[in-house]
């Protein structure tokens, strides 16, 4: 099943093209120490995956702004709630598919 989800991934990312989405540009200037291209752009590829552009771009704010995910997470809000599985899913994608990528 891995590879199969894993040549699925690798097909998404190259049909994603080239070129910084939200998340990757949100990664990179985060100013965390274990950012790098390769794993912000993997993160980026895992997004493409999991988030639709909305999504991606209220995830991107959480490299900003670490407290407004708590915010999101503990809202009551349907909209809020809904979107948080699907990050948590992203999460997931990415942790499981970036791990090569870490410093």
């Amino acid at each position: 099943m891995k590879n199969l989800t894993f040549a699925a991934l690798a097909v998404a990312f190259t049909a994603t093209g080239s070129g910084a989405g939200v998340i990757e540009r949100a990664c990179l200037s985060s100013g965390r120490e274990a950012a790098n291209r390769a794993l912000c752009g993997c993160i980026q590829e895992a997004a493409d995956l999991t988030l639709n552009g909305g999504d991606q771009r209220m995830a991107a704010d959480f490299f900003r702004d670490p407290h407004r995910a708590q915010e999101v997470r503990q809202s009551a809000n349907n909209r809020n709630e809904a979107f948080w599985q699907r990050y948590k899913r992203f999460g997931s994608t990415a942790e499981e598919f970036c791990a090569y990528a870490r410093g």
